[in-house]
């Protein structure tokens, strides 16, 4: 019986199909089928200071947190046409253009095109070398701050932000197609606007940062809240451009944000 492949289109360095590459590359882009392609940026190992001093209570304290592992993110957010394509049907008939992102979901709708995609693309589920996933909530920061230390990832000026970002002042009242706005620093794109995007970490808690670990932090494992409450990140369309900040935490909801959260897929890097 042939098995679903990962087909890795590399773009720089290494030869297809070397996980264990030295250098890996650059991009991937992973091939769902029917024309249909996941394209991924290496997210380098490194540290950075999380969280905001003059943000919110929940962005505090600043701490220094230490990505140990170079990791993959998608360079936009999951659309219409990627769900379709992992998952066999159509996540949205009434999606009006198949690059608009997913939403409508909770973190297990999430979770569940996550284990989809490494069914058939990935070998397994669950954390693995080469597994797919959410990323966590400091991976996500880390990633959309791309070396930065302000705000925003461009800067702290506001007024700059519609050149990244769709949010309340400059969306027309909707969500956007993905990649439309400019990317950040190191090629991703739409992680200020458009949509919320939910993390890996299992809770959302306030108070999570006092006692957060300086390595690789997975998010707390206490319950803050009765029922399932995920870190999401990054604003939304209909959002201010507060909400947008690279440190701003949210959390989902029941029922999920109907057109504004949504969710990107990290890939660990096989060494």
């Amino acid at each position: 019986m042939v098995k679903n492949v990962l087909i890795l289109t590399l773009l720089i360095g290494a030869s297809v199909g070397n996980a264990r590459a030295a250098n890996p590359a650059k991009e991937l882009t992973v091939d769902l089928g029917g024309g249909v392609k996941l394209e991924m940026v290496l997210i380098p190992a490194g540290s950075f200071m999380m969280g905001d001093a003059r943000g919110e209570y929940d962005e505090r304290p600043v701490h220094k947190v230490n990505i140990t592992k170079p990791f993959y993110l998608g360079k936009y957010e999951v659309t219409q046409e990627q769900w379709a394509a992992v998952m066999g049907s159509p996540h949205s008939k009434d999606a009006k253009d198949p690059k608009l992102p997913v939403t409508g979901l909770t973190g297990g709708g999430c979770q569940s095109f996550i284990n989809k995609l490494n069914e058939r693309h990935g070998g397994k589920r669950g954390d693995y070398p080469g597994a797919f996933n959410l990323p966590t909530e400091a991976q996500w920061e880390y990633a959309c701050r791309a070396g930065s230390t302000t705000r925003y990832h461009f800067g702290d000026d506001k007024k700059d932000l519609g050149q990244y970002a769709w949010y309340y002042e400059n969306s027309q009242g909707t969500m956007h197609p993905v990649g439309e706005k400019k990317p950040n620093a190191w090629g991703l794109y739409d992680m200020h606007g458009n949509v919320w995007e939910v993390c890996r970490d299992a809770h959302y808690n306030h108070n999570y940062y006092a006692n957060s670990p300086p390595d690789d932090p997975p998010g707390p494992s206490e319950v803050m809240l009765k029922r399932d409450s995920r870190p999401i990140r990054g604003g939304g369309w209909n959002y201010t451009a507060w909400s947008c900040r690279s440190a701003d935490r949210g959390y989902t909801t029941h029922p999920p944000r109907r057109d504004s959260q949504g969710f990107r897929v990290c890939r660990s890097v096989d060494r």
